[in-house]
């Protein structure tokens, strides 16, 4: 009995040994997951629910950070990658606000409307509508509804003046999947037409109209995250696919959505953007949003008549979500707002509030003005000297140029362009 009963203390003092193991063992995993969980908390913090609160207006000229030592005394202001550049104050005037707020939504001028697609208004609800704003009396008008079947954010568009080409884009919130439906909208009759899907679905495209072709380029893949840099092109006319198919095209030197597409003089550029981007969690069923590493850069394409890219002066700083964000006067490209290199310490996203112009008979780049507060993927317009933006995502104050609150202001501002 007593043999067995040393045996017995033993045993439970072997087991019990073992289970202060498995606790303690579980208890550091534990630890461990919630710190990788709440740096993925943090890094994904542009796409929290969070993001659609209220926060101050205001803005400033730099960024210090503090360093991260002992005595805590120096400072470092940070790169011009991540800074705010230089420049004029503008005068900003604020004009009637738009009937919802939208943010990675789209728009086209055309005369003195400015058509206004789609959008999130929250993370978890998207818009399927389109909203037209005047620019002669200043007034928000004319809603009606897109196709059920048309994208919601992230699209590609460009128009002929009458028939606005939509093509591909993001279905649904959160981070869903792409569609390869593209769509032409006649903005006479408001009525809408199919166009033959796009080859393989993408996200943010470039997109242009250019000698007789819709062209579509780059874009982010089915996943979200991996950059294309296929290049499709379609010949329309008046509204009209004039072919069945999308023709193979020279690919584009560098993929990636959230870019700037133009055409100046029979040349078409491709200005910024981005590699990487959100990609839904895996197994999550709403497609939650997680973030991944992105490359933001200064690249400047021009495609020219020989059909082969050459490189021109980058932009002053990284830029991205800027495929809304642009004007074109005089000969020169007019590029408000955008994201830049995310936050070196915090390692949020930093949006720009800069309007830079890039200077075409010079091949110059410059800072012409500060806007109101700093934010991304804003829609822009021109009309009669006055340069608007509407929409976006803008900081979350003058100290802190990460996202916050997305908006439905409309600001305007009277546009002076550099000579050089």
């Amino acid at each position: 009995m007593v043999r067995g009963a040393s045996s017995s203390v033993k045993i439970g003092a072997s087991s019990s040994a073992k289970l202060v193991i498995i606790c303690i063992s579980l208890l550091g995993f534990a630890l461990i997951a919630d710190f990788l969980y709440a740096s993925s908390s943090s890094s994904s913090s542009s796409y929290s629910s969070s993001l659609w609160n209220s926060q101050p207006s205001s803005h400033s000229s730099t960024l210090v950070v503090p360093l991260n030592d002992k005595k805590k005394k120096k400072k470092r202001v940070l790169a011009d990658a991540y800074a705010d550049l230089d420049g004029p104050d503008l005068k900003w005037e604020k004009m009637a606000t738009a009937p919802v707020p939208r943010l990675d939504g789209a728009a086209i001028q055309i005369q003195d409307q400015l058509f206004v697609f789609a959008g999130y208004g929250t993370i978890d609800y998207v818009h399927s509508h389109v909203d037209i704003y005047n620019f002669t009396d200043n007034t928000w008008g004319g809603r009606f509804d897109m196709p059920k079947e048309m994208a919601h954010s992230h699209l590609g568009m460009v128009t002929d003046g009458r028939y606005i080409y939509i093509v591909t884009g993001q279905y649904g919130p959160q981070c869903r999947g792409p569609t390869a439906r593209t769509f032409v909208l006649d903005t006479v009759t408001k009525q809408w037409e199919d166009l033959p899907p796009l080859p393989v679905p993408r996200y943010a495209p470039a997109t242009q109209l250019w000698r007789g072709r819709l062209h579509v380029m780059g874009g982010s893949k089915e996943n979200r995250h991996t950059p294309g840099i296929e290049h499709w092109s379609l010949a329309v006319k008046d509204g009209k696919p004039l072919e069945k198919e999308w023709r193979t095209e020279i690919p584009i030197p560098r993929g990636g959505p959230h870019r700037s597409c133009i055409v100046i003089d029979d040349r078409l550029y491709v200005l910024g953007g981005q590699e990487g981007d959100f990609m839904a969690k895996p197994g999550s069923p709403i497609f939650k949003c997680s973030r991944r590493m992105e490359v933001v850069y200064t690249d400047v394409y021009m495609l020219d008549d020989d059909m082969k890219w050459k490189v021109l002066p980058p932009m002053p700083k990284p830029n991205s979500h800027i495929e809304f964000a642009w004007i074109v006067v005089n000969n020169s490209i007019v590029i408000v707002g955008g994201t830049t290199e995310k936050h070196p310490e915090t390692k949020k996203m930093v949006l720009n509030g800069e309007v830079v112009q890039f200077n075409l008979n010079t091949l110059k780049w410059s800072v012409i003005g500060k806007l109101p507060f700093r934010v991304k993927t804003t829609l822009v317009g021109f009309w009669n000297g006055w340069l608007y933006f509407t929409s976006g995502q803008r900081d979350k104050g003058p100290d802190d140029p990460s996202p916050k609150k997305v908006i439905g202001e409309v600001w305007r501002t009277k546009l002076k362009l550099n000579d050089v």
